[in-house]
């Protein structure tokens, strides 16, 4: 894992990627709350339950107007596997570059033979708020270890109802 790049509290670093459809996928400057799934790819089994639980919560995140999207490393043609196998419904994004992973302070793994054959990030978490801040950074370093979404988005409606501070900012 590389150092991180910003902390909670900073502004979203300004990336992009290609979105699944057309367009490109940024959080950096959209307006309103947002949460970015950062999944390890179409070879990862817990990914996929993962995505899935998200879609199935989807109209909850929706109704509290918190804007969801995936990114992976993957290139095009799984992501849109993912997109289509998985019937998602938010944006998901893909070519998550190395320089990219570094930047947000993720964990990275190399290729894993038979299943993907680039580096590929580990899973991570972020939240920005309407300031384009990082209210949440949540980065593991393992599939199985990754924030409950039904627990996020609880905290998320008691950050959003009592205008609760950014935690951790602390020096």
């Amino acid at each position: 894992m590389s150092d991180h790049r910003f902390r909670a509290g900073d502004p979203f670093p300004d990336l992009s990627w290609p979105k699944v459809g057309g367009g490109r996928l940024s959080l950096a400057n959209d307006p309103g709350w947002r949460l970015l799934v950062v999944y390890r790819g179409k070879h990862c089994g817990l990914c996929r339950d993962y995505l899935a639980e998200l879609n199935s919560i989807l109209d909850q995140f929706n109704q509290r107007g918190i804007g969801v999207a995936a990114v992976s490393a993957d290139i095009r043609d799984k992501a849109e596997a993912e997109v289509r196998d998985g019937r998602l419904q938010f944006p998901v994004a893909y070519d998550l570059s190395t320089k990219d992973m570094h930047r947000l302070g993720l964990y990275i793994s190399p290729p894993e033979p038979g299943e993907t054959n680039r580096p590929f990030a580990e899973p991570a978490l972020f939240i920005v708020n309407p300031d384009g801040r990082t209210q949440v950074i949540a980065v593991t370093n393992a599939p199985f270890s990754r924030p409950d979404l039904k627990t996020v988005l609880e905290g998320l409606r008691a950050a959003q109802d009592e205008h609760a501070p950014i935690h951790g900012t602390a020096a």
